[in-house]
């Protein structure tokens, strides 16, 4: 299966994302994630805490991809509703989790207040769910059909991808190369073309900056095969050289 190309996306779930209050970093960490396990973040969708749009979300990118992930919305208080989206858009009921329930109860055992109703809600599940272990805080993550629950805290997401490393079928892991060079992306862009017209299995990806007083762009290929990728590099050095522009491998 290794040919196969495998896709995800991710719902990131919270009205403190589209505010601005909270600053998203999770797509990143899930994308970079991804790559390594063979599996290609193929899109991305921010939702308010409304029931109707995650189940709308879910059902859309559930259906056309390999893998869905969601973050936020699965803690302790009124508002953490992706639970009840999931299931609204799986068809299934809600249930209190018997192993999530327990891994609470051992979590609040010596804390104060011990498992409220609050905390408890965080062993709510779809019904037939799995569960993804949460070393941080207890409350773990969920695996339903293709779907994956984590948690909207960047450094608990971290935990529960690292306790899914290697569980997931995936694909070739992607590769890149990077090639820098100091002068303006519109000037190569017909060199990028061509480069990529005559590699199919790789993709060119153009990043410019302004740095120093002047302009560049960095230049990013892309490919699951390594002969391909390294093939790929060596044209667009060639060509770059031919046309007289001097270039940085690594990058800028």
């Amino acid at each position: 299966m290794a040919d196969r190309i495998f896709t995800a996306a991710l719902i990131v779930i919270g009205d403190e994302i589209l505010s601005g209050r909270t600053h998203d970093k999770n797509i990143a960490q899930v994308a970079s994630w991804l790559q390594v396990q063979g599996i290609r973040l193929a899109e991305v969708r921010v939702v308010a805490d409304v029931e109707e749009r995650i189940v709308e979300a879910v059902n859309a990118l559930r259906t056309r991809n390999d893998y869905l992930f969601t973050t936020g919305g699965i803690g302790p208080t009124h508002d953490d509703i992706t639970v009840d989206a999931v299931a609204k858009a799986l068809g299934v009921p809600v249930i209190v989790h018997p192993e999530a329930r327990a891994i609470l109860e051992r979590y609040y055992a010596d804390k104060p207040g011990g498992l409220t109703e609050a905390r408890l809600r965080m062993a709510r599940a779809p019904e037939g769910a799995q569960l993804i272990p949460n070393r941080m805080s207890g409350a773990p993550g969920i695996r339903v059909a293709n779907i994956h629950l984590m948690a909207g805290v960047p450094h608990i997401t971290a935990g529960m991808l690292d306790a899914l490393t290697g569980t997931l079928e995936g694909g070739a892991p992607l590769k890149s190369e990077t090639i820098g060079c100091w002068t303006a992306e519109s000037e190569v862009a017909d060199i990028l073309r061509e480069t990529e017209k005559a590699h199919e299995n790789c993709q060119i990806g153009s990043y410019p900056f302004f740095r120093e007083g002047q302009v560049g762009a960095n230049f990013v290929i892309r490919s699951t095969d390594a002969d391909e990728l390294a093939s790929c590099v060596h044209t667009l050095c060639d060509a770059l050289a031919t046309a007289g522009y001097d270039f940085t491998p690594g990058g800028i």
